[in-house]
C-alpha cells in the first residue's frame, strides 16, 4: 500500500493552513462565545504562531518557536465549553474550504491532544 502523503500535504501545505488560520480568527473574533479571550491579542503573530503549529503538528516543514500550550494560556482560565466553542470555530473555518472528513478528523485529533494544556489554567 502506498504511503499516505502528511496530513500537511493532503490539507494543501502552508498557503492552505494559512487560508484557514485566517479564516478561523475571523470566526473567533465574531463568536461572542470566546472572543474577549482575544481582545488584547497580537492577531498577526497569533496567526502565525497557529500556522507554524498546525503547519509542524500536521508534518509540515514549520518549526513552532511559541511558547508551550500551558504557558500560553496560564491564567485564562478557560473551560471545556470555551475550548468547544474554539473547535467549533476551526471546523467552520475547514468546512468552508471543503476539507474532508478523514483529514479534519486527522487535524481535529492531533490538535485534541492539547485540550489538557489549555484548558483550566
Amino acid at each position: 500500500e502506498a504511503k499516505k502523503k502528511p496530513l500537511y500535504d493532503r490539507l494543501g501545505g502552508k498557503e492552505a493552513i494559512t487560508a484557514v488560520v485566517d479564516e478561523f480568527i475571523g470566526n473567533v473574533a465574531a463568536d461572542d462565545r470566546i472572543n474577549a479571550f482575544f481582545m488584547n491579542a497580537d492577531i498577526p503573530h497569533l496567526k502565525q504562531m497557529l500556522v507554524d503549529q498546525i503547519c509542524m503538528a500536521t508534518g509540515g516543514p514549520c518549526e513552532y518557536t511559541g511558547k508551550n500550550m500551558v504557558e500560553a494560556h496560564t491564567g485564562m482560565n478557560i473551560k471545556d465549553d470555551q475550548f468547544t466553542a474554539l473547535v467549533e470555530d476551526l471546523v467552520k473555518a475547514l468546512d468552508k474550504f471543503n476539507v474532508p472528513q478523514a483529514e479534519k478528523d486527522e487535524l481535529l485529533g492531533a490538535l485534541g491532544g492539547m485540550k489538557g494544556d489549555i484548558v483550566g489554567h
